[in-house]
């Protein structure tokens, strides 16, 4: 399983806003979920793995590689999936958009076996060449999966991929997520699926409050939701001081 190392990673905007403070720890777990309300710095610690986010202060290291000194080398191990798929859904078919992801790995003649076999591999081979706009929320996300997938990354990184999904479609993709080989991490208001993970880090006002296994980190979290919202609690309803979140 890949290692994913935080050295007092933090980042902070030039205005001086902090979206994350400095943050110490190792994940080496198969599934880790990150937890949070919005604003929290979710995504912005998501986004160091990939090196989409440069830390302004502290390092990064995926398997020893260093986010800021190796960004190309390391976006070959990571996959990123994004909240929205239609960040990642380019062409007009899902075919057209497996194929494209492969271009720089995999030999032109050798591609469309290649694409076939991932879309087999999610279910999508009746979709493959429909167009995207005529797909479900669902099958767009599992589509992106597919496309992020297709390269064999060694780390899988998702964006509340849930947040646009049915029922229906959130208990596939969780079934999709627990049968990859992948290290995943994850940001999710999904508890359930918070839940199933080996470890859960809780994020509030860009700090990491709780860091435990996955059933233990979503009851401190559901509780602390609750203090949040009890009478005169900051940010709650009756309280003075109180803003929005």
């Amino acid at each position: 399983m890949s290692t994913i190392a935080f050295d007092a990673a933090a980042v902070e905007t030039g205005t001086g806003q902090v979206l994350l403070h400095p943050l110490t720890l190792t994940l080496t777990q198969r599934r880790v979920a990150v937890i949070g309300a919005n604003g929290s710095g979710k995504s912005t610690l998501l986004r160091l793995v990939d090196a989409l986010q440069l830390p302004t202060a502290g390092r990064v290291h995926v398997d020893g590689l260093d986010t800021r000194a190796e960004p190309a080398a390391i976006r070959s191990r990571v996959g990123f999936v994004f909240t929205d798929p239609a960040a990642q859904l380019i062409m007009p078919t899902l075919r057209e958009d497996v194929a494209l992801s492969l271009r720089r790995s995999v030999p032109r003649r050798e591609r469309a076996a290649r694409a076939a076999g991932v879309l087999d591999r999610f279910g999508l081979t009746a979709l493959a060449d429909r167009s995207v706009f005529d797909l479900s929320a669902g099958e767009r996300q599992l589509g992106a999966l597919a496309v992020v997938l297709a390269v064999d990354p060694t780390v899988l990184v998702l964006d509340e991929p849930s947040t646009l999904l049915d029922l229906r479609n959130t208990l596939l993709l969780r079934r999709t997520l627990a049968d990859l080989d992948q290290q995943v991490l994850l940001s999710t208001h999904d508890l359930d699926l918070a839940a199933s993970c080996e470890r859960v880090l809780v994020l509030e006002d860009g700090a990491v409050i709780a860091d435990d296994a996955g059933p233990a980190a979503v009851a401190f979290y559901r509780r602390r939701c609750a203090e949040q919202l009890s009478p005169g609690a900051p940010g709650s309803p009756g309280s003075r001081s109180g803003g929005p979140g």
